[in-house]
Order: structure tokens, then sequence, then C-alpha cells
């Protein structure tokens, strides 16, 4: 049997190695804790049902629990990180923008549809009260509480290093390898989607990983504001009033128009973040500082360090 002194000192190196690669170590537990389950249904061979969605959500909790055993490892603040998802002092004006602007790239993707010659149709346009549902949802479970990993951990490290529009380009291009497994099952939203509609939205979530990295730096560091924009983003398509019966006729989508709805869908995305990066600049994408590792919970690494070096004996 092990040693209780093995055990300590397998511990501590375990947790040393974590805190020397903070990024790798992330990366890793989030990708496989999100892999693993839709690969256990996958396999399971599961229909979709609302069990099924609630799985799928359930997975994406991969990123918040990859940066909560990094910010544990490393002898951090794991109420300092979670702080950043109750950070809701932010003033009216980024409320206003967070609840708004997913209206406005609606809007202006609805337009871009129009003008471009979709059909539309406006009476069956659903109930205010489904965006609510829906808002509330996406931000605890239906995407926004990834926000508290990819945003309020991964950013604040590449920022130390990077400027904020590479740190964007680095944590999209992760973020976005990150939902592959949802593209290869069937029965997932993602999975049932033409190719044409992957590739747009790989574009979309390079976008609006410059968007959501604008809010986060911001707002001062709220992921709270990050996710509810996030979510808003998200239901906007329940919003759409491209005529249904002309996008799939007899049952067989028409795959004009579909590419149509969705390019006009991605466009509005694309100008605002590029937007963005003119009016704000690529280093900050914000007229304030960025928040740090500190503001995320993590200690400094040279202090960090310095506690690795003394193993349990």
């Amino acid at each position: 049997m092990r040693s209780l002194s093995q055990t300590l000192v397998m511990r501590h190196n375990i947790r040393t190695w974590i805190d020397r690669h903070r990024l790798l170590s992330f990366v890793t537990i989030a990708y496989a804790f999100t892999w693993t389950i839709p690969g256990a249904l996958a396999y399971s061979g599961m229909e979709a049902s609302w069990t099924h969605s609630i799985l799928i959500g359930l997975g994406g909790f991969g990123p918040p629990i990859g940066a909560a055993v990094v910010i544990w490892a490393t002898g951090g603040s794991l109420r300092t990180w979670v702080g950043q998802m109750f950070k809701w002092r932010i003033g009216a004006k980024w409320w206003a923008i967070a609840l708004g602007l997913p209206l406005v790239i609606l809007s202006l993707g609805v337009l871009l549809f129009i003008a471009a010659g979709g059909p539309i149709e406006l009476s069956g346009l659903e109930s205010p009260f489904i965006y609510l549902f829906a808002m509330a949802w996406g931000t605890v479970w239906g995407g926004g509480q990834e926000d508290l990993g990819w945003r309020g951990f991964m950013l604040p490290i590449l920022q130390d290093s990077y400027s904020a529009l590479v740190s964007s380009a680095i944590v999209g291009v992760t973020w976005a390898a990150w939902h592959l497994p949802l593209f290869l099952n069937a029965t997932t939203t993602h999975g049932g989607w033409p190719l044409s509609q992957q590739l747009l939205w790989m574009v979309s979530i390079l976008a609006g990983s410059i968007l959501w990295t604008w809010m986060y730096n911001s707002t001062g560091g709220s992921v709270l504001a990050v996710a509810v924009f996030h979510a808003g983003v998200n239901a906007m398509g329940i919003f759409h009033p491209a005529d249904p019966e002309a996008l799939i006729p007899n049952g067989v989508p028409d795959p004009w128009l579909n590419l149509l709805a969705e390019v006009t869908g991605a466009l509005p995305l694309v100008l605002i973040a590029a937007l963005m990066v003119v009016i704000y600049g690529k280093n900050h994408l914000a007229n304030r500082e960025p928040p740090t590792p500190q503001d995320a919970g993590l200690p400094p690494e040279t202090q960090s360090a310095a506690t690795s070096e003394n193993p349990p004996t």
C-alpha cells in the first residue's frame, strides 16, 4: 500500500505540474470532461430528448470544471473566480448593451435577409416570454456556463502575454474545436446542420469570441454580463421571421435559401466584431485595462512557483 507521505508527494507533484502548465491543464480537463458525455451518448444510441439535451448541457460545464481544478491546484481563490459570475454592478449602459445588442444583431440579419430576397412569415413569431426563458436557460445551462472557463479564466491568462485580439482568436479556436463532438453526433442540433452552416458557425464563433472579450474587458471582468449576452445571441434564432415553409418545402431544405439565412445571420456578428476592433483597438478591446489572472482568482506565478518548490515530507 502507498504510504501517506507517498500520497502527499504524488498529490504535490500533480499540483506542481498543473501549476506550471495552467492553460494546457485547463484545456485538457475541459475537453476530457465535455467530450466524454457526448461520446457516451453517441455510444449508447440515445435519441434526442429533454434528457439528452440536459446531459449535453452538463457537458458544457467542462470549461468551468477545468478552471476550478487549476485554480485549486495553484492555491488560488475560487471565491474570486466564481465572483465574476455574480458581478452585476457594471452600469446601466453595459446592461443595456448586453440585453439589447442581440436584438440589433437579429434585426440587421433580418434586414439583410429581406434585402437579398429572403421570404418571411410574421404570423408565427414566438412569444416574448419564450425569449425570457431562453435567456435564463442559456445563461446558466445553454452556453453561458462555459464563459466562466473561456472568458473568466483562459482569457485573462492569455491577455497577460498577448493582445486582446490575439487572445480572442486563441480562445475562439479552442472554443470552436471543443464543440467537435456535437458536430459528429447526428442527434444534436449541431450535428443536424449542413456543412455550410457548420462552417459559417465557425466564422460566427470567432467573431463572437471578439465580442465576448470586448464585453468582458469593458465591464471589468463581469462573466455574468458575458453569459447574458451569449445567451441573448444564441436565442435570436428563435425570432428570425424566415418563412419555414419556403426554407423547408415539403420537408426538404432549400439549400440556397438556407444558405442565405445562414450568411445573413453570421454577417452582422462579423461586422460588429470588426467595428469593435476599429473603435477600441486590438490591444485591449476596451477603454480600460483588461482583467488580470489575479482578477480571475489565480495567484502570481512567482508566488505559486515558490510554494511548489517545498514538497511535503
